[in-house]
């Protein structure tokens, strides 16, 4: 018998609006209570979706914003964006492919930001040790993820959409799931509220004002005077609901894995045999690639040994790629020291990262003798940094890149080595020493300067004394006031820099810091 799973979230877009913004890097929106997400409507700014602290002060999907106010003057809101939901709900169904195959996105309309998703779960429950045990996985899990979730499961999907959202009343640890035995939900859902049968609000209004309020009630009535009145959509719904018609079940389309696999008719054992599989692998992989328009960036290999062990090996690109030959070449070092042990049977090779990659001019008239155009050297670096990444390993391979700091020690910073070379522009700022020193090193003043401000005329650093002939300046660089506790900095902390030189032509980077001196850098 068919078992399906309904999984109601109430409030799964102020949900995903927490939860992304609590992983932002500043953690904005991780306690903000009460919280609502807004829309303009009717030319309206209204509420569309609330969070359990704006319903508990009163406030309800559809009010307008300024009575939300009235209700609660400090009330947070936010434009809420219905696609990014969608997406986010699509990304959830195909995460649910870890219970079952078959998991579709409930398309029924769910007014106040709420969602719901369906899982044929019949033949997979005892995987996780029954159904109960299922369900309080499913609910643990998207707890963890931050979404509110109530469950229903039933022989059908009305019952189990039912189930969810009016059997499951999420006060106690296990209220939030509702669990109907096989063949149990025509006793079970008699007791519901017509609402529970999936239909539209002005069907259900007409029944109200006849005085059918529950399931029983309607299911007493004669068919025919009912179709007449308000269309077959209210029994077909009851008929499914109670499992008298089947409804069609129309999972969501697989994702074809990025996967390739070869098996051996004998084990191999030879490093060189071994290379020979890599490149066939890559080579399978790059028709798709080439198709779709999309490059290679993080690989997994695997070696299948024939004692039931497995081998791993990873690999990255500095870009994308898809070229089998460069792909195969990552994966050389790699190779050298693997213990195939009684031989290997089978291999495997997953792209687990992509990234668009387009058609590329490489020049109209190379030939032999020519210079390569920029187009061909980005990509000959590309390769380069990919080799030397796999060989020295990616935290190894770096790049300076600026950051956004006027504070000298930490306007640079290293990131990943791209293959095209630095894409940042570097800021036009005033001469600076290519080089710092790890630190800035403390100078002892012998005289005093000619004006107030500058340099002191002669000082003494690393045990020698130094007699200033010029000095530029001052530059000054201020706090970041943004980045200091409280908001307003000390005035000690203001620098001012000069650019200074002796007799002998050289060159220093100096700053004073309140009454102190200091060395920041040396001019070549």
């Amino acid at each position: 018998m068919r078992r399906v799973i309904s999984a109601w979230l109430p409030r799964f877009a102020t949900d995903r609006w927490t939860r992304r913004n609590a992983a932002a890097p500043d953690g904005a929106g991780a306690d903000v209570s009460p919280f609502a997400l807004t829309a303009e409507a009717a030319n309206t700014r209204r509420v569309h979706a609330a969070d359990a602290g704006a319903e508990a002060v009163g406030i309800v999907p559809g009010m307008p914003l300024t009575d939300a106010r009235a209700v609660f003057p400090a009330l947070v809101v936010a434009e809420a964006d219905p696609a990014a939901d969608a997406r986010a709900l699509e990304a959830l169904a195909e995460w649910c492919v870890r219970y079952t195959p078959w998991t579709a996105v409930d398309d029924w309309p769910a007014p106040g930001g709420g969602a719901g998703l369906f899982l044929d779960i019949t033949g997979c429950a005892h995987l996780f040790g029954g159904e109960a045990a299922l369900l309080r996985d499913l609910r643990d899990r998207l707890r963890g993820f931050g979404f509110s979730v109530r469950l229903g499961l039933a022989d059908t999907k009305g019952a189990a959409w039912a189930a969810a959202r009016f059997m499951a009343a999420g006060a106690d640890e296990d209220d939030d799931i509702a669990l109907l035995p096989e063949g149990s939900q025509r006793q079970l859902l008699m007791g519901l509220p017509v609402e529970s049968l999936r239909l539209p609000p002005a069907v259900v209004e007409s029944l109200k004002r006849l005085g059918v309020r529950r399931v029983a009630d309607l299911d007493a009535l004669p068919r025919a005077p009912l179709a007449a009145r308000l269309g077959r959509e209210v029994g077909k719904r009851l008929d499914q609901a109670l499992g008298r018609v089947p409804e069609p079940f129309t999972p969501r389309a697989a994702v074809e894995p990025w996967r390739a696999r070869i098996h051996f008719a004998e084990p191999i054992a030879r490093t060189e045999d071994v290379e020979a599989a890599t490149l066939t692998l890559c080579r399978d992989h790059h028709p798709r690639l080439e198709r779709e328009g999309l490059g290679a960036r993080r690989l997994v290999l695997e070696l299948f040994r024939v004692d039931g062990t497995v081998i791993r090996r990873t690999a990255g690109t500095s870009r994308p790629a898809r070229d089998p030959a460069h792909l195969a070449r990552l994966f050389k070092e790699g190779l050298d020291d693997i213990d195939a042990g009684f031989g290997i049977e089978s291999m495997a090779l997953t792209l687990t990262a992509l990234d668009p990659l387009g058609a590329e001019q490489t020049g109209f008239t190379r030939g032999a003798g020519t210079a390569p155009d920029a187009a061909e050297r980005a990509a000959e670096t590309a390769r380069l940094l990919d080799r030397l990444r796999t060989r020295l390993g990616e935290a190894n391979v770096l790049r300076p890149a600026p950051r956004e700091s006027h504070v000298p020690e930490a306007a640079v910073t290293t990131v990943e080595a791209a293959g095209g070379g630095a894409p940042e522009a570097w800021p036009m700022l005033s001469p600076r020493p290519s080089r710092l020193l790890p630190r800035p090193e403390a100078l002892e003043p012998v005289e005093p300067a000619a004006h107030a401000g500058a340099p002191p005329a002669v000082f003494r650093w690393r045990r020698r004394a130094w007699r200033l002939a010029v000095a530029e300046g001052p530059e000054r660089i201020g706090p970041e006031w943004w980045r200091t506790p409280g908001g307003i900095p000390a005035p000690s902390v203001v620098r001012d820099y000069w650019r200074a030189g002796d007799e002998a032509g050289r060159r220093l980077w100096l700053f004073r810091k309140g009454s102190d001196w200091f060395v920041q850098g040396v001019f070549p």
